[in-house]
């Protein structure tokens, strides 16, 4: 079954607009084997406008430079790239194309099809978890309170209830969580738990 991902480098403070200086000290080879992994499961990259003039102002350079990390700007170059932007776009970077009509409707669209990751690009994980389409986020959570920038979740009035699929710690203080969507648990107040309080327990 096709799958909408959203991977994304965030604080411990929820701030998914990433500053070099607090995200490139803790990356490893955990984490980039991590990264590769998010993109070994899709065929299309849904971006929006600021995280792809980032990327290709950066990955078909690092290609054509044949570096470390020219294989990895290839596999960027070769996958359907779809871009969120509200402007006509003029594209350089190969398989790249501009989405067109209602996000939600175009992304219901191609996940029929396909299987979707979103790197960075907070508006659009926000616009697409409030419509229910994301189907796992991928959280690379560094140990350090950013204290400015954008956040994941933006204010609403409706929580988002979600489930753990898998936690890893790496040696850096970085843990990666899978997310999925979840049910609502059960309401409950104290006096359902107030068994459970220290003091009770196996009472």
């Amino acid at each position: 079954m096709a799958k909408v991902i959203s991977t994304l480098f965030i604080s411990a403070d929820g701030v998914a607009e990433i500053d070099p200086d607090w995200h490139f000290p803790y990356f490893d080879d955990n984490m980039g084997r991590s990264v590769g992994e998010d993109y070994d499961t899709a065929n299309v990259l849904l971006i929006g406008r600021e995280t792809y003039d980032s990327f290709a102002g950066a990955w078909p350079g690092r290609e054509a430079a044949g570096g470390d990390d020219a294989t990895f700007a290839k596999q960027l170059g070769d996958v359907r790239k779809v871009v969120v932007s509200r402007q006509p776009l003029q594209f350089t970077w190969r398989n790249s194309e501009l989405l067109t009509g209602d996000l939600v409707e175009a992304v219901r669209g191609l996940k029929a099809d396909n299987d979707l990751l979103i790197p960075g690009s907070i508006s659009v994980v926000q616009q697409l978890l409030a419509a229910g389409l994301i189907d796992e986020l991928r959280l690379l959570v560094h140990p350090v309170a950013a204290r400015k920038g954008r956040r994941l979740f933006d204010d609403g009035d409706t929580p988002y209830h979600l489930k753990v699929i898998s936690t890893e710690a790496f040696p850096t203080g970085v843990i990666r969580v899978i997310y999925a969507p979840s049910e609502s648990p059960a309401k409950a107040g104290y006096d359902e738990v107030k068994d459970l309080t220290p003091g009770n327990e196996g009472i």
